[in-house]
This record gives C-alpha cells, structure tokens and sequence, in this order.
C-alpha cells in the first residue's frame, strides 16, 4: 500500500473533519457527552483517510474526481460521513441523559 497523500489533502481532511464534530456536537451534544465532536472528528477524518488511501487508493485520476494533493474527496466524504455518523450517534446512545419531567413515582 502506498499512501500519496499530500499536506493541503491532510489539511483539507482535517479541516472538514473538525466542521463534522462541530456540527455533531452543537446538533446531538445537549445532555450527551461533551467529547462528542472530538470523536466525530476523529471518525470521520479515519473514516475518509481509510476511504481515500485504503479503499479506493489504487484507482487513477481518470477513474476519481476531484483528487486534491492525494485526497480523493468525494470518496474520503463518503467515507468520513459513513465512520463520523456511526460514531456519533453510538456515542450519543450510550451518553445521552434522559430528560424525566415530573415526578418519577406515582405519589
């Protein structure tokens, strides 16, 4: 396996990755944990290096676009968005905090 990804492809990962734990954390983050948009960070940004350099890092130019530095973007998209959702909304299940209005026992 050869990984021919470049800084600016790094770069633009990382970038798009942190935007995905933002939103996650702003969007499901209420009585979750506080850590969500760090792990959805860090499931989409191996999700979509996996998907750019593993899974689709063999094919040519001709066959994906757009390639940036080494990215393939639409496929690490794919792949960030498929990892960054799982992780999120496991993450959301097991630390979500139910939210009992009224009293828990009849009186």
């Amino acid at each position: 396996m050869e990984l021919n990804i470049g800084l600016w492809g790094l770069g633009i990962l990382v970038v798009v990755s942190l935007a995905f734990g933002i939103i996650a954390q702003v969007v499901l983050g209420r009585g979750s944990s506080a850590w969500l948009w760090l792990i959805g960070a860090i499931a989409w940004f191996i999700g979509g290096f996996i998907a750019s350099e593993v899974v689709w890092g063999s094919a040519t130019g001709q066959e994906l676009q757009p390639i940036i530095d080494g990215l393939a973007f639409d496929e690490s998209v794919l792949g960030g968005l498929l990892a960054g959702l799982a992780a999120i909304l496991a993450t959301w299940y097991v630390t979500r905090q139910s939210h009992l209005h009224g009293p828990t026992a009849a009186e």
